[in-house]
Formats: structure tokens, C-alpha cells, sequence
């Protein structure tokens, strides 16, 4: 969301504004809370995998209005792909599972979701609120609510990072305009992507080797751009799905920047029969000059 991302991530803070230390929070529930069913309406937490929550939630929410009014503030935060958990450790706050007693999420957890999920809100200049001090969380040795994903640090799987960025598919206007985006980023390559997975909650893309034509490579070797775009697919969830648009596979023109240790993707154009300017463009790209070349 890049034109609402100050407005939901500020309903984000108030919502939590006011939730105390678990403990003493804890007790009084016991006492007073009762068990409710998660209704359709309640698009965060309805069908995650349990029926019935606690209220008041473990935010002190009192009713479903408003439970399901601040949980609302946070679903821009999971179009983001930000953490495959992250849905799980919201909703063990909004939506308690009924339980004989209250499961809070595993510091671990807080821990794995904060890592991945704070930098988003990082890029409107918000911190991750103090009101989710994962300090105040149980420790994993205890019962509560743990990870459910793969650990990001195996070597088995690299935990997608969220864009702070929306990136689009873009039209393909004119050749000329598409020139001239060509020429303003520090690479262009014309590539394939496989989707390698349509079960979990963030896909992971695969670069089709045999598949890389480099148009331009600015400050990267050539040799180092398959695993450079590689990495991109790998940490750039938000971005690579949007391209993707649902499809299994696809050839694309994408171009961007460097930036330190890894490329930062600004535009990216389907290749399709269609898309006449696009090849156009890049038959005369060969023999094009950008503008400083030019002077």
C-alpha cells in the first residue's frame, strides 16, 4: 500500500496503544472472558486453523467491532508477504485460541515476524511498536505458540523479505519510453521465472538458467547476474508476485539499480507477442545510446 502505508500503519500503533504486560492482563481474562466463534467478517484470523477465540483478546479488546475493526489495520501488512507467521502471531493476540488457559505467542516468534515485518514499517518511518516488545513474550521452553515456518537462518530455505515498494507490471507504452527507463537503471535482462510452489503462504520463484539474456549489466559482471537476480526472487516476495500475476511461469525485461549487496528491481515488462514497443525496444537496444553516451 504506498499511498495509505502512513494511515494503516498509524491505525496499527493506536490499536496497540493501550495493552498492557501480559501477566497482569492474563489473570483478569481467566476470569472474565469467554469464548466466541471467529466470524467470516474477521478476515485476519477466520479459517486459520481454530473456531472459537477468547474475548477480551490478549489486546484488551472488548468487543468483535472492534476487534475486528483494528485487526483490519494489519491484513495491508500481510499483502506485504512480509513473514509466513505473521498471520499466525497477529492472531494469537487478536483472536486467542479458547483454551482452558491463554497461549501467548513464543518469543521466537515475535522474534521471526519482527525481523522480516518491521522493516516494511520502517519504510513509512515507523518503528515496530514498543507494545510488541517480544521481551515480554514467553520463552520457547515454555507453552506457548511457535513458529510454524522454516527457520530463515537454515540453510534449506532463505525467509522472504517484504519490498517497501509497489512493484507493477508496466505498459509498454512506447519503445522510446521504454528507451529511455532502459537507460536510466544500472541494469536490463530479459529472463524467466518458474514458480516453484502454489501451497505455502509466499511462493518461492526459481530463475530459469538457460534463460538470461543481459542487455545491459552497468556495474555487475556479467558471470554474477543469474545469482543476483536469484537473490532478488528469493528476498523480494511482494515484488516477484505482482509480476507474476498468478501464472506458473513467464519471460519478463526487468531493469534496476544496485544497491551494495543487492539489485533492487524498478520495472518490469511482460514479454508477450503483444507487446510490440517492448520488441522493438529491444531489437534497437543493441545499437541504442543513452543519453550521456551520446555526449
Amino acid at each position: 500500500p504506498s499511498r495509505s502505508g502512513g494511515s494503516w500503519l498509524m491505525g496499527i500503533l493506536l490499536c496497540l496503544l493501550l495493552w498492557g504486560s501480559p501477566g497482569a492482563w492474563a489473570s483478569y481474562l481467566r476470569r472474565s472472558s469467554s469464548c466466541t466463534p471467529i466470524p467470516h467478517r474477521m478476515a485476519l484470523c477466520y479459517n486459520i486453523g481454530y473456531s472459537e477465540m477468547r474475548i477480551p483478546n490478549l489486546l484488551e479488546h472488548e468487543t468483535m467491532t472492534e476487534v475486528i475493526q483494528q485487526s483490519s489495520s494489519w491484513l495491508p501488512l500481510l499483502a506485504r508477504e512480509c513473514h509466513p507467521d505473521a498471520r499466525i502471531f497477529l492472531c494469537s493476540l487478536f483472536a486467542p485460541i479458547c483454551l482452558d488457559r491463554l497461549i501467548y505467542p513464543c518469543r521466537s516468534l515475535c522474534e521471526a515476524v519482527k525481523r522480516s515485518c518491521a522493516p516494511v514499517m520502517a519504510c513509512y518511518g515507523y518503528p515496530w511498536p514498543e507494545i510488541l516488545n517480544c521481551n515480554k513474550f514467553p520463552a520457547d521452553h515454555e507453552l506457548c505458540i511457535a513458529a510454524v515456518s522454516t527457520d530463515e537462518n537454515s540453510s534449506s530455505r532463505r525467509m522472504p523479505r517484504a519490498s517497501c515498494k509497489d512493484c507493477e507490471l508496466e505498459e509498454a507504452s512506447t519503445a522510446r519510453e521504454i528507451l529511455e527507463n532502459l537507460c536510466a537503471n544500472d541494469f536490463a535482462v530479459k529472463i524467466r521465472i518458474l514458480r516453484k510452489n502454489v501451497t505455502t503462504t509466499i511462493s518461492d520463484f526459481d530463475l530459469d538458467p538457460g534463460r538470461v539474456e543481459v542487455l545491459k549489466h552497468g556495474p555487475l559482471l556479467r558471470t554474477e547476474i543469474p545469482a543476483r537476480l536469484q537473490q532478488w526472487l528469493d528476498i523480494d516476495a511482494t515484488c516477484v508476485h505482482n509480476i507474476m500475476r498468478g501464472t506458473h511461469a513467464g519471460v519478463f525485461v526487468v531493469c534496476g539499480e544496485v544497491q551494495s549487496d543487492k539489485v533492487v528491481v524498478n520495472k518490469a515488462y511482460a514479454w508477450q507477442k503483444k507487446n510490440r514497443n517492448l520488441h522493438q525496444a529491444v531489437r534497437r537496444w543493441k545499437h541504442h545510446r543513452c543519453p550521456e553516451q551520446a555526449g
